[in-house]
């Protein structure tokens, strides 16, 4: 059983491979910038974490989810500063024995990492233009 957390500064790159001996589900989520927030159009997202309980949060609900689901492996990055639209600013990499709870897994883990971990999200507007009288 193995447990990764990452903070990465700005968008996050490609997924890199993410093979576990056993699993007979890999499972990946990634959360992508849209062009809007509140109806509202945007350029990018700021994200701002307190990088020691962040850190010590993620790493505590993917041992929670491991337990909880008997999950093989999982994986957790999240950018931290500017990300712009259609950029990754999430993933989440699950492995385990069957579909049925990684995918229980999954939902868990980003519905509680939303509510309990400090990383902040500003969405940064796209100012509009004053037109000429």
């Amino acid at each position: 059983m193995t447990v990764e957390i990452r903070i990465e500064s700005g968008p996050l790159d490609a997924a890199t491979s993410f093979a576990c001996d056993g699993a007979g589900a890999i499972i990946a989520f990634e959360g992508i910038i849209r062009p809007d927030e509140q109806d509202r159009p945007i350029e990018a997202i700021e994200y701002e974490a307190y990088r020691p309980m962040a850190d010590e949060k993620l790493h505590e609900l993917a041992e929670q989810a491991m337990q909880r689901y008997g999950l093989k492996r999982i994986r957790v990055t999240h950018s931290e500063g500017r990300v712009p639209i259609d950029a990754c600013s999430f993933r989440l990499e699950i492995a385990s024995a069957h579909r049925a709870e990684g995918l229980e897994a999954m939902g868990w883990f980003i519905d509680t990492m939303k509510r309990d971990v400090p990383i902040w999200k500003r969405p940064r507007f796209v100012q509009q233009k004053e037109s000429a009288p």
